[in-house]
């Protein structure tokens, strides 16, 4: 059996009916079925990178990193409502799922509408339908992504799904009852995704290609253009809940943008300095900028290809993976040959969507080389973590073609087997559509993995009341958001994040913020700074000092001595100048510790013989330690407390059993493994200071150390 191309909707009776006799059931299916999945495989709690600091902003209707994301949070604050679970975090999980979910069922729709145009038999033309979403639910990107609401993208994916679907239903209405009111609220959808991220808007080019195609004139009626103006602005006011929250001052309150000025840099990530896409993002911007070369560009859409290549068997060999990936890539370029034949507005809206999602994302987001790209040259940077989120909606939509592909191979084949039931004989191609399923199983799943809630449990656990803990960036920050907002733990302990300590708004926050009560200590009445960060004019810190050459100084009750040589650089930036008005004012009243995850920066900072290590952190003290029978000194770890750092590894923390579990495939994530590394840190240590007076404990130790390192690239021989 072949296929046969229709060329002309407007002249077909199955394009005039086609949205009136949508599979509802059998996308219903596919949604529930992908559902039960991702709820199989649902992480139980927070996880490391963002999805901490999305889930503390989505309890506090608080403002993430820009550009604040103010449509996720409302939707996750209602969502996190429901009572769903007793985890909340499990919750905001679930609502990753049912959107992605609720993602796989439009994408069902979708191709088995734009299959109609072939001439499949219509069980055939569902059961391809039913593959292609199968793919597109279960490549590995879209699978990680669908059980632990680590971004907003499923939301993101979800609305060009839908978006995309819409506009399908507009095209397929007979064009003498045709009205404009599903374009309207298609524009409405763009407004509203836009308030959620960027992302969502990159269905435009698809949506254009059905309009200019199907009836380019709406583009023209004064009344469409004037409703879409009205509900583009409807959608877009959802951005003003970032200025209304940010005045009433939220436990995350990111970018403080209650003014026009904060408001501005939120919305457009000023944050992040997003280089221009003809500069070098690995070089400064300004006139010493190389530009971007074609030697980058090639490389970055090699960083795509790299994550292409784990979306069809990412638990499998290097050597399967590309030939999964072949397989797969031939296959949707048979099903956008097919497509092409039997419908070309489809088939151009398709390649336009899937040409927007990679090519020209790729090119806009002008990314430094790949976390894991062997590509290097000294002193130029990769990306601090993998980037294959951003093209989530790429590798979902690739299912449609795949979907495609296996149609077009299974009637090539049909057609050449001389029986009435051809069609039963070739069934088994669509079983191909099943790899991704299994192939990404392990490292797509995040069942059990709990070590990011527990680090934010133990961190907070090590320190005194009233403490303020200084972390360096996303991973040893976030699931301390997440401890103290979501899970209400240690609300009395400060957190600076030296990331952010170089705005002045954090350093604002951090000043104005009393703590939350520790029950039986009095809370302390002055904040962390004496002089600085008050609201007088010209209290603020400068952007930097510079350090002329090596010098020593008293800082309150220390002395230090600060070398550009081994600082790494000839000046303090403004986090390290509030660290040191921090302790000049503080050390002595009030307790301050380095998080273990900050390595060398205290010793870089002249503090080493002022430290004492304590589990995952370093206590400051007020005077240089001196060793004694429970304070050592340890080569390479610095002054150690060992028999508080044994209590807390063995009494108190729980996230060196749940770090040390087995894991077929090791941690996934390798740019977040050094999060295990602390606890490996923690047992090492314990082994070393007791390998002659506690053997057994020595042992202990470092039968758990050991088990964490086997789950890492750091695992021993």
């Amino acid at each position: 059996m072949t296929t046969v191309p229709r060329t002309h909707l407007e002249e077909s009776p199955t394009a005039q009916i086609g949205a009136l006799r949508a599979p509802w059931v059998w996308a219903a299916g596919v949604s529930i079925g992908s559902l039960i999945l991702y709820v199989l495989t649902l992480a139980p709690t927070t996880q490391f990178w963002d999805a901490s600091e999305y889930m503390a902003a989505a309890h506090s209707l608080g403002i993430p990193h820009p550009p604040g994301n103010p449509f996720f949070v409302i939707v996750a604050h209602v969502w996190g409502l429901l009572p769903l679970g007793a985890d909340y975090a499990r919750r905001i999980n679930l609502l990753a799922a049912v959107t992605s979910a609720l993602s796989a069922g439009l994408w069902f729709l979708i191709a088995e509408r734009w299959l109609r145009d072939t001439a499949l038999p219509e069980a055939w033309r569902r059961i391809a339908a039913l593959a292609g979403a199968v793919v597109g639910a279960t490549v590995f990107t879209v699978w990680n992504q669908a059980v632990a609401n680590e971004k907003v993208y499923t939301i993101s994916v979800f609305s060009i799904a839908l978006v995309l679907w819409l506009t399908i239903r507009w095209a397929d209405q007979p064009a003498e009852t045709r009205n404009d009111n599903l374009l309207v609220l298609i524009v409405y959808l763009l407004a509203l995704t836009a308030t959620n991220q960027l992302m969502g808007l990159l269905v435009g080019p698809a949506v254009l290609v059905y309009v200019l195609w199907t009836d380019p004139g709406v583009l023209l009626r004064p009344r469409f253009l004037a409703a879409a103006l009205v509900v583009a602005i409807v959608g877009l006011s959802v951005n003003l809940f970032i200025p209304i929250r940010a005045y009433l001052d939220p436990y995350l309150n990111q970018g403080d943008a209650w003014t026009w000025a904060n408001l501005r840099a939120v919305l457009a990530r000023e944050q992040f300095g997003k280089p221009s896409i003809f500069a070098n993002p690995m070089y400064p911007l300004g006139e010493p900028n190389p530009g971007r070369s074609i030697v980058l560009i090639g490389q970055q859409f090699l960083n795509y290809a790299q994550y292409f290549s784990w979306q069809f068997g990412h638990d499998l060999s290097l050597v399967w993976q590309g030939l999964l990936t072949a397989l797969f890539t031939l296959i949707g370029l048979l099903g956008a040959r097919l497509h092409w034949k039997a419908d070309r507005r489809s088939a151009i809206a398709m390649t336009a969507l899937v040409v927007t999602l990679s090519v020209a994302l790729v090119f806009y987001l002008n990314f430094k080389w790949g976390y894991s790209q062997r590509f290097s040259a000294a002193g130029l940077p990769h990306e601090v973590r993998e980037r294959d989120y951003f093209f989530i909606a790429s590798f979902a939509v690739w299912g449609i073609w795949v979907g495609f592909g296996l149609a077009a191979i299974s009637a090539w084949l049909a057609a050449r087997i001389p029986s009435p039931r051809a069609w039963a004989f070739v069934a088994p191609v669509f079983l191909l559509a099943l790899i991704p399923l299994f192939g990404n199983r392990l490292t797509a799943s995040r069942k059990g993995e709990t070590v990011a809630r527990d680090f934010g449990r133990d961190l907070l656990a090590s320190v005194d009341p009233y403490a303020l803990v200084i972390t360096t960036g996303d991973n040893d920050t976030f699931p301390l958001w997440h401890t103290q907002e979501v899970e209400g733990i240690r609300r009395d302990v400060s957190v600076m994040v030296l990331s952010l300590a170089n705005t002045n708004w954090y350093l604002t926050q951090l000043q104005r913020r009393p703590p939350g009560p520790y029950p039986g200590v009095p809370a302390p009445t002055t904040p962390w700074m004496s002089s600085y960060y008050r609201g007088a004019p010209g209290d603020t810190f400068p952007p930097y000092v510079v350090l002329q050459g090596a010098a020593q100084g008293t800082i309150g009750p220390i002395k230090v001595t600060l070398d550009p040589q081994v600082l790494g650089r000839p000046f303090l930036d403004r986090s390290e100048l509030a660290v040191f008005q921090i302790i000049k004012d503080q050390l002595g009243k009030r307790p301050i510790y380095f998080s273990t995850s900050t390595g060398n920066i205290a010793d870089q900072l002249g503090l080493s013989s002022y430290l004492i290590g304590e589990g995952l952190v370093r206590r400051l003290m007020p005077a240089p330690v001196v060793p004694n029978d429970s304070i050592r000194f340890l080569e390479g770890r610095g002054f150690v407390n060992v028999p508080l750092t044994k209590r807390l590894a063995f009494d108190i923390y729980i996230g060196g059993k749940s770090a040390a579990r087995r894991r077929p495939r090791g941690w996934v994530d390798l740019p977040s493994q050094n999060s295990l590394i602390g606890y490996v840190f923690v047992y090492d240590t314990i082994a070393a200071a007791l390998r002659e007076r506690e053997p057994a404990v020595a042992s202990r130790a470092i039968a758990v150390r050991d088990s964490i390192l086997a789950n890492t690239s750091y695992a021993i021989p």
